[in-house]
Parts: structure tokens; sequence; C-alpha cells
């Protein structure tokens, strides 16, 4: 049984964490991020049910006044991509340094488009087309998405071969025993394979995991809004949600964000 100072001391030590996370603009905005996707899917199962068209308006309601708070937080993202596109540059491997400094780049277009949708919604300025530049910040963001995706895939390749690089070592060490298998049976035992090298070097590096899992999930609303892949609320909602989580988690603990090299 855990001593009381023990249990009072770890009760401490969450709230303090819970309090650095919520000092940060990062963490307040996927907090926002999370219960904004959390409304969108909740509305999506509830909508079809009879009797529950009053929570479905509070969770609407709540779910605009989330999006527009979380644009709040995002006013000054505009530096911080630059700042990003900036360090992205002196990335030391060719393929990163690429898709990262493109990416960025069209993460700076993203937010300016998404500034100036803004200001037209909280009326400074007039005349502004709003799905003229909704598209364009659809668009942007997507290439950004997509970007960021060949970066994770090139990176999970670079773990895979050095895994299967490891485990070739370690069979050799050992001593082998000839197997025979039938040609019908190569295909599924290639795959098999495969799979494996993949979850084993995913388990091998959680921040490559849990990029390319929000990467994933967060392309989906714009395929959606582009007409690339057309998806429902309830699978945006869900997207939105797992990625939001993802992000939380690199938000609170920074050693497991995806880093440069």
């Amino acid at each position: 049984m855990a001593e009381p100072g023990t249990t009072r001391g770890v009760g401490l030590d969450v709230m303090d964490a819970f309090t650095r996370f919520t000092n940060q603009t990062q963490g307040r905005d996927r907090l926002f991020r999370a219960t904004q996707y959390t409304c969108m899917l909740l509305r999506y199962m509830l909508e079809p049910k009879a009797g529950k068209e009053e929570v479905v308006m509070k969770l609407k309601k709540l779910e605009s006044s989330v999006s527009t708070g979380r644009k709040w937080f995002r006013l000054g993202n505009v530096i911080h991509a630059i700042q990003a596109t900036e360090q992205s540059i002196h990335a030391s491997d060719l393929v990163p340094r690429l898709c990262l400094t493109v990416a960025n780049l069209n993460r700076v277009i993203y937010f300016i488009c998404d500034t100036i949708l803004w200001v037209r919604s909280v009326g400074l300025v007039s005349g502004i087309n709003k799905e003229k530049w909704r598209t364009w910040a659809a668009r942007h963001y997507y290439y950004s998405l997509l970007l960021s995706l060949i970066r994770d895939l090139y990176e999970i390749s670079l773990q895979m071969e050095q895994v299967a690089h490891d485990r070739t070592k370690k069979e050799k060490s050992s001593s082998q025993n000839s197997l025979a298998y039938s040609v019908a049976d190569e295909e599924t035992e290639w795959l098999q394979s495969f799979l494996l090298l993949l979850f084993r070097s995913l388990k091998r590096h959680p921040p490559l995991l849990l990029d390319t899992v929000k990467n994933l999930c967060d392309i989906l609303n714009p395929l959606d809004r582009l007409g690339i892949y057309k998806s429902n609320a309830g699978i945006i909602g869900l997207g939105g949600l797992v990625s939001s989580i993802a992000g939380i988690i690199t938000v609170a603990y920074p050693q497991l964000k995806l880093k440069t090299r």
C-alpha cells in the first residue's frame, strides 16, 4: 500500500504537469481541438436518433464556440511556421530537409489564409470571398500534411532497414536451420515479415508512430474539403480527436516529438 505522502506527491506532480501544459498556447489549443472534434463525433452519432435534437444543437453550438476560440490561439502561428521553416533548412538529411521546408512554407500560407478568414469572420474586412480562401487554406494544409507524411514514410523506411539489419546480424550469430516452405506461401510469408518489421520499427520509435498517426488523421479533413476523398463528420471527428490526443501527448511529453535530423 502506498504511503499517504507518496500519493499526495504523485497528485501534486500530475497537477504541476497539467498546469504547465495548460500554460502553453499549444497545450490549450490541443485541448480546444480535442473538444471541438469530440463534439463533431458525438453530434454525428446522435443526429440519427430521435429525441436528441436539443443535445445535437448544444453540441453544434459548443463546437462552433470552441472553433472560434481556437482561431485566437492560431493568430501567432504564422511566426511559428516561419521559425520552423528556418530550422528545417538546416536539417542534415536531404529528404527531411526538403520535405519539412516545403511543408512549413505551405503551413505559412495556410495560416495566412486562416488569419484572413478570421479577419472576415469578425467583420474587420468585407468583400473577402470566404469559399475561395477556405479552398486555398485547405489546399496548402493538404500539401503540408502530404509532405510531412512523405517524411514519415522515409523515416519509417530507415527504421525498418535498421531493424532488418539488426535481425540479420542476430541470425548470423546464431545457428541457422534450413527451413523448407512452398512457393505458394512465399507471398504470405513476405507480407507477414513486412508487417512484423513495420510493427517493430514503430514500436522502437514512438515519436515516429505518433507523428505518422497524427498526420494520417489530420489529412482526412482537407481530403474531404477538396473533394479528393469524401468522408463524413463521424470519420473526420474521430480522426481529429485521435490527432488531438497525439498532439496533447507530444506537448505534454516533448521527448515524444519527432526530431529533425
